[in-house]
């Protein structure tokens, strides 16, 4: 899975798996989702699985079932810029910090950091 990655520096390319970094075409950001949650910096969302951004600690909002119930997420986590989810796996969800990517394999429960610094991050999107 590589994360496009918008920044004040270009648009780069991030394999998510080996952490490989490259230069990219820009994109247009994904619209966000409307949540009708108060706070939201950006939404994302992959069949019933929605993930908000939020201006709060902690810094996500989870729904599994199409935003009827949320659970918070993300403890521990700086805040954020944008979020992502896969299309073909809702436990895949890419969060964006100021100049760093977290990764989280099962539906945001535990993040990894991933090594790679970028310039200051501005959008995201998911790509195969």
């Amino acid at each position: 899975m590589i994360a496009l990655v918008a920044t004040v520096g270009g648009t780069f390319a991030v394999d998510l798996d080996d952490q490989d970094v490259g230069p990219a075409d820009a994109f247009s950001a994904t619209p966000g989702v409307e949540t009708g949650l108060p706070r939201v910096l950006h939404a994302a969302a992959s069949g019933a699985t929605v993930v908000a951004l939020v201006d709060a600690k902690p810094p996500l909002l989870l729904s599994y079932d199409a935003g009827t119930t949320w659970r918070e997420g993300g403890r521990g986590l700086p805040p954020g810029r944008a979020v992502a989810i896969a299309t073909d796996d809702p436990d895949l969800i890419v969060y964006a910090a100021r100049n760093r990517l977290y990764v989280s394999r099962d539906a945001g429960v535990f993040w990894t950091a991933l090594e790679v610094e970028l310039p200051e991050i501005e959008a995201l999107v998911l790509t195969e």
